[in-house]
């Protein structure tokens, strides 16, 4: 997704190392102390423990961390527009900055009223995305919170629905097969309109009568390797990806036994994959005459 649609929400440790810290949005100076505006902060709305989103015709809106991360784990409980909301995407996403850039995206693209919302997930490494993958879910997600999660180490980038994994990026740098772990990456979200691709390929457009579509969030956390501004990446990355996971659950992300799926969330995904998997670019053959380096035909 381009930069100049979305933008941005996140959340940040308070911790100088890395600790976890469980936001209530609506919690204004907590809200304030760490997170940023990034446009139209006039459609934002706190209402009791939730942070709403507005769009209409004028704008749509976004916030962003003031801190950048090296590994970690991001997570939102999102309870996406209802109704009809054809055109509207909802994109929460860890970046890095710059035309290189890393990225990891989960795009919820709306759809007209009874038909289901689909989740597009994106990697962006060193600026080159075009590894999309579509899934429709096993619930509605507009009636109910539910979480969703990215799980980044050195070895794996994992996208979560409630702890459930449904999609998996392997380190496979030893294939020569690039990998994104070495840039430091904000946490983002954003609420917008994009019904020129959003909904059946930008055939159906947003209908503004229903106006003004809101998304709501409540338990924003992030347990991450805060980097610290005044020190150089080289020496971040080194503390970041370290063997500080044993001391006091430092870097638990880093852990054995998170650099790959558990036997039952391997289950769980081959279960996703099947029921619940619409596309992806590995098996498009059309798009991709020769498959990309990560996939397997």
């Amino acid at each position: 997704m381009e930069f100049d649609r979305r933008a941005v929400v996140a959340v940040l440790v308070c911790v100088a190392v890395s600790a976890a810290t469980a936001v209530a949005a609506g919690n204004g100076s907590r809200f304030d102390e760490l997170f940023q505006s990034s446009w139209a902060s006039d459609h934002m709305i706190y209402d009791g423990e939730l942070l709403k989103l507005t769009l209409d015709n004028s704008s749509g809106a976004g916030f962003s961390s003031k801190s950048r991360y090296l590994y970690g784990k991001a997570t939102a409980a999102i309870k996406l527009v209802g109704g009809d909301s054809a055109g509207t995407v909802t994109a929460f996403y860890m970046s890095s900055e710059g035309a290189n850039h890393d990225e990891f995206d989960f795009e919820f693209l709306g759809n007209t009223t009874g038909e289901p919302y689909l989740v597009q997930t994106n990697i962006y490494v060193n600026g080159t995305g075009n590894r999309e993958q579509r899934n429709d879910l096993w619930f509605d997600p507009t009636t109910d919170f539910h979480t969703y999660g990215i799980l980044w180490n050195p070895r794996q980038v994992v996208f979560l629905v409630d702890e459930t994994p449904i999609r998996v990026f392997q380190n496979k740098e030893d294939k020569g097969i690039a990998f994104p772990g070495y840039q430091k990456m904000g946490v983002y979200s954003s609420l917008w309109n994009a019904d020129d691709w959003a909904t059946q390929g930008g055939r159906v457009k947003t209908n503004w009568s229903h106006a003004p579509f809101v998304v709501s969030y409540r338990d924003l956390k992030i347990d991450g390797c805060e980097v610290a501004v005044e020190a150089s990446d080289e020496d971040e990355l080194r503390r970041c990806s370290g063997s500080e996971w044993g001391k006091e659950g430092r870097y638990w992300w880093k852990a054995p036994e998170m650099e790959e799926l558990t036997v039952h969330q391997s289950h769980q995904l081959l279960w996703v994959r099947e029921k619940h998997l619409i596309y992806d670019y590995c098996s498009d053959a059309a798009r991709f005459p020769s498959a990309p380096p990560e996939c397997v035909r």
